[in-house]
């Protein structure tokens, strides 16, 4: 009797750390760059509660904003190696991985709106380039929107002669490098979290990005001209690490599917209003000017950054163009 109790307390010290296992939830941590108060940090805390809720809390999401956890050009890394599990990059964070496709979503004046955009994401295009992804242990789930960039200095910025010798930061697009150079101007690449203390000390001149981005990282406090140019996409694609990923019991990984897709419907419906939003606060505060391109300066900045087209194909590679090309109608060279 005695050697039975003794083996079933030895069972029982067994499973002890597995049934505390079982009951333990499963932990997805996701750090993003910008603030919870943008659509991108609207998105991530719209998954984490619809994560929680269909799996009744075998999943807990835990997000990480504002690079409180890895800065851009570390997330990536700590993605691969397992110490974060989900990521929404920009897409153009993708080329130092070797995966330079993904920059053709930078050409300028590319997306003529925001549908034109939402149909080549959710077509062809999208579904090739997340393809890409699966080789470096990487699986795409959603693409989600920010809109369009501005363009801000300390001068307005109409005309491409006004570009002449500013420094202006960007993500680390090549693509967005080599239009901006075109215009005369020296981009610097630059962690997001960075941008403040550059512009503010003259590090930079300017930069690039979303209205809800220069109102949340109070961009415009630093610059005294944005130029509300709307010439090139700002989207980010929402990846997590594919062997933690494939691990997961299936059922929980279709709650997750599910509410993935709610929270990248919620994204993408908020994106355009919370820019609207943004340009109408900034201007509220009185502290730059903004300034609208004329037909005929925008059709200035296209013929100026058009040569980026030709150039493109060096750099993505002629097979992503022409899905582009037939996905959007549009002519590469």
């Amino acid at each position: 009797m005695r050697k039975l109790l003794l083996a079933v307390a030895a069972a029982a010290l067994v499973w002890a750390p597995a049934v505390a296992q079982a009951q333990n939830p499963i932990v997805i941590k996701f750090s993003h760059v910008v603030t919870n108060d943008t659509p991108k940090g609207k998105g991530a805390l719209k998954f984490k509660e619809l994560a929680e809720k269909y799996t009744d809390g075998k999943v807990k999401v835990e997000v990480y904003p504002n690079s409180t956890l890895y800065k851009d050009k570390e997330e990536i890394e700590a993605l691969q190696l397992g110490s974060v599990q989900m990521l929404a990059p920009s897409t153009a964070k993708f080329a130092p991985l070797g995966i330079k496709e993904f920059e053709a979503l930078d050409l300028p004046w590319l997306f003529k709106d925001d549908e034109t955009y939402a149909n080549a994401m959710k077509g062809t295009v999208g579904k090739w380039l997340f393809q890409k992804l699966e080789a470096k242990g990487i699986t795409g789930l959603a693409y989600w929107d920010n809109g369009f960039h501005m363009l801000s200095a300390n001068r307005p910025l109409l005309k491409p002669t006004d570009f002449q010798g500013l420094k202006f930061r960007i993500s680390g697009s090549k693509v967005a490098d080599q239009y901006l150079r075109i215009m005369g101007s020296i981009p610097q690449i630059m962690a997001f979290s960075e941008v403040y203390q550059a512009l503010q000390t003259g590090v930079v001149d300017g930069c690039e990005n979303t209205a809800s981005n220069y109102l949340t990282q109070k961009f415009y406090e630093v610059q005294k001209d944005i130029t509300v140019s709307y010439h090139a996409h700002l989207q980010y694609a929402v990846i997590v690490n594919s062997k933690f990923w494939s691990g997961l019991p299936p059922d929980i990984r279709t709650q997750l599917d599910k509410a993935m897709a709610e929270a990248t419907d919620y994204t993408n419906s908020i994106a355009r209003q919370e820019n609207e939003d943004a340009l109408a606060a900034i201007k509220k505060t009185g502290k730059t000017n903004l300034h609208y391109l004329t037909d005929a300066d925008r059709k200035a900045w296209q013929e100026a950054m058009q040569p980026t087209y030709k150039w493109a194909k060096g750099r993505v590679g002629q097979e992503v163009l022409d899905l582009v090309a037939k996905e959007l109608d549009v002519k590469m060279n």
